[in-house]
């Protein structure tokens, strides 16, 4: 049962809307009016059929009836009600969509659809005094009806007749071929060393905006007393949308071609400024990076390529990334696979470590040399403070780090995480080329002081002790000839043994002259400094021989065991040997002699000789040890006594365990991987056993 305030709340709502539809005229004669106004309004916005007769309104009469549904606020019921009349009206449009798509494929009745379906819109229209909100409400509702009516072959048909309408490409092209993607393809497909979005622009608004005039804003015309801004509020929509699809197809074409791009750079200078035009534009950063990065998995990470190669690409990567996307979000999610995949390759740093001191033997620096030489970039703690810091791009991961740029010598440093094993494979490659030089010049010391600069003084006091060293050698060289005339055709390389790196051994002993020259060489050395003594390592340096034969004369520069084995043969009754020399080495060293027609193989021998050979192949690649070889080795056997007295004191541990402590251990730079095969080759040997992943030293009997 109703209570008092409850029919006092309906009373006062009840007056109330009386009183709005009445309007304050005496009686109901205000109500009379709005339902006359109401009834014209509705029939007035009813939608009607094509076929039906057209009728005519007092355009007075209808505009006064809105004005009094209006002063009624029920203008926006009746909107309601209008737009509800068009959905039940709808079927009308249906039919006749379903007439003309029987023969839809033909391009006059593609158009004649398309002006019956304008002549429907334009007949349920509201009328322009009713407002831009009631018309924009009718013009959605309409075309979501549309829309959800519609066959799937009408957006192939009205493209067709869309492509009819564009303007040709030139005077003798069919104007269908036009279409905006198409024309991107045609013309900008591989074309890289010029900028083309500026002539892309240029054809869309001669070609295509005069077509958007003509098909979007026929009636927005100055002669229909419309301004300008009305044209260009018309045009707005439409023409973004066109711009958005040419630049969406530009930068999907640059996307797809980037890695060749990136090869052909700097000559690709003007594509990649378009693709960073087109990235402002059109949200494709996460596309470019997965094509990118899918397109280096396939043509660069992989045992194929060459260490140099990929390091050359890479480096061109970050130059041209960093013209794309300064920041260097997309920079850093690239090369992140590369880095790691250059992280696990055993010559990389003696790849980077070759460009450095510009003994590449490639022919091609991966180090600009117009780039003036810094220190090594240190990631710095972001200052807050800073007036001119900027965020970090929404796009970038966690790990990002919006550091200044870095030069290339920097980035490729920080592949690993010291660069102390970039110091000590250049100690390693100097020594090499130092011995290497036979003129005695010492022009590395300009790259010496390069690399002073990027490294610190500290960390190349050993290359600049080895470059004194090669000075004062020839000093001593100079001196030593000049007191003995009968050692003037040799000139030894002195080296300070504890600043070099550890050089191949070898038991090599000089037969015969060389053994004279040797000796008294050293006596003029000893005369010249008293506190040292010469140790030789004859079998580093080369020998160039003038042979004298009875129908020719042969001069060669040969390694010193091939000179000693021609010393051999050339004094017969020498007894003298030479060290202890592998079978393969001394085979080389006879065949060497034999491709030279200075020695003959017996015909006897000459079958085993040929297997020889082909066993010496195989053994150069396989048993020659290198002086890194050398060296890592006897790292690794300093590295397992730290294992061994870990185990003694805390028999089981895990492989991490062992990883993290031996990281206090000066010059420690294994990874997990290399320490667990470290520890398998232990196992083996049956030094150690493993148990559910811990590790114990076995009994040693």
């Amino acid at each position: 049962m109703a209570t008092d305030a409850l029919r006092s709340q309906v009373a006062a709502k009840w007056q109330d809307a009386f009183a709005r539809l009445n309007r304050d005229e005496p009686g109901i004669s205000g109500l009379m009016s709005f339902s006359q106004a109401w009834s014209l309004a509705t029939e007035f916005l009813r939608p009607k059929d094509l076929s039906d007769p057209v009728q005519t309104y007092n355009l007075d009469l209808i505009r006064h009836a809105f004005d009094v549904v209006s002063q009624c606020r029920r203008l926006p019921v009746m909107l309601e009600s209008f737009l509800d009349n068009i959905r039940q009206h709808f079927g009308l449009i249906h039919l006749d969509i379903d007439a003309f798509m029987v023969e839809y494929e033909v391009r006059d009745v593609q158009l004649l659809l398309v002006q019956r379906l304008m002549e429907w819109y334009t007949l349920w229209q509201p009328i322009t005094e009713l407002g831009l909100t009631i018309r924009s409400a009718y013009t959605l509702n309409f075309q979501t009806h549309l829309f959800a009516i519609l066959s799937p072959t009408f957006v192939k048909g009205f493209k067709d007749l869309c492509a009819a309408t564009l303007p040709p490409l030139d005077g003798d092209a069919p104007p269908a071929i036009a279409l905006p993607e198409e024309y991107v393809i045609a013309n900008c497909t591989e074309k890289w060393d010029v900028a083309v979005l500026p002539g892309l622009k240029t054809w869309m608004s001669g070609k295509i905006v005069p077509w958007m005039l003509m098909m979007y804003a026929k009636d927005a015309t100055t002669t229909n007393n419309r301004s300008e801004e009305d044209v260009l509020a018309v045009m707005a929509s439409v023409g973004s949308r066109f711009d958005f699809h040419m630049t969406k197809t530009l930068c999907d074409l640059r996307t797809r071609d980037l890695f060749d791009i990136i090869i052909n750079f700097p000559e690709s200078t003007p594509a990649l400024e378009d693709l960073k035009e087109c990235l402002q534009r059109v949200d494709q950063r996460s596309s470019l990076v997965r094509s990118l990065r899918k397109a280096n998995r396939r043509r660069l990470l992989h045992p194929g390529a060459d260490t140099t190669l990929i390091l050359t690409q890479y480096v061109a990567t970050i130059k041209c990334l960093r013209i794309v996307d300064p920041p260097g979000v997309l920079l850093y999610k690239v090369a992140d696979p590369i880095r790691r995949y250059l992280r696990e390759r055993p010559d990389t740093i003696r790849c980077i470590v070759s460009n450095l001191v510009g003994d590449d033997e490639s022919g091609d620096s991966i180090i600009d040399d117009n780039e003036p030489p810094q220190p090594l970039h240190q990631v710095e703690i972001e200052d807050y403070s800073d007036p001119n810091w900027d965020p970090e791009p929404l796009d970038a991961g966690p790990d990002f780090r919006a550091n200044k740029p870095s030069d290339i010598i920097s980035t490729l440093v920080s592949i690993y995480d010291s660069k102390d094993l970039f110091v000590k494979e250049l100690q390693v490659l100097l020594a090499q080329r130092l011995l290497a030089i036979t003129d005695g010049s010492t022009e590395k010391r300009r790259n010496i002081e390069i690399l002073k600069i990027r490294f610190g003084d500290a960390a190349l006091q050993v290359c600049e002790v080895m470059l004194k060293d090669m000075t004062d050698s020839k000093r001593i060289d100079t001196h030593v000839q000049s007191q003995n005339e009968s050692v003037q055709v040799m000139h030894p390389t002195i080296i300070s043994r504890q600043f070099w790196p550890m050089l191949e051994t070898n038991e090599l002993n000089m037969p015969g002259q060389f053994k004279t020259f040797q000796d008294a060489y050293a006596k003029e050395f000893s005369t010249f400094k008293p506190d040292k003594k010469l140790r030789w390592l004859p079998h580093l340096g080369t020998v160039q021989l003038h042979l004298e034969l009875q129908d020719r004369t042969v001069e060669v520069e040969v390694p010193p065991l091939e000179a000693a084995f021609i010393e051999l043969f050339l004094k017969r009754g020498l007894m003298e040997r030479v060290g202890k020399v592998s079978k393969s080495a001394a085979l080389k060293a006879l065949l060497t002699w034999v491709d030279h027609g200075v020695l003959k193989e017996d015909k006897v021998a000459e079958v085993a000789v040929q297997r020889e050979r082909t066993r010496l192949a195989v053994a150069e690649q396989e048993a020659s040890t290198t002086p890194e070889q050398q060296q890592q080795s006897q790292q690794l056997m300093v590295y397992w006594k730290y294992i061994q007295g870990m185990l003694t004191n805390l028999p089981n541990m895990t492989v991490e365990r062992i990883h993290s402590m031996l990281n206090f251990v000066e010059g420690y730079n294994l990874t997990v991987g290399q320490l667990h095969s470290l520890m398998d080759s232990a196992r083996r040997e049956k030094l150690v056993d493993v148990k559910e992943g811990l590790w114990r030293l076995l009994p040693q009997q």
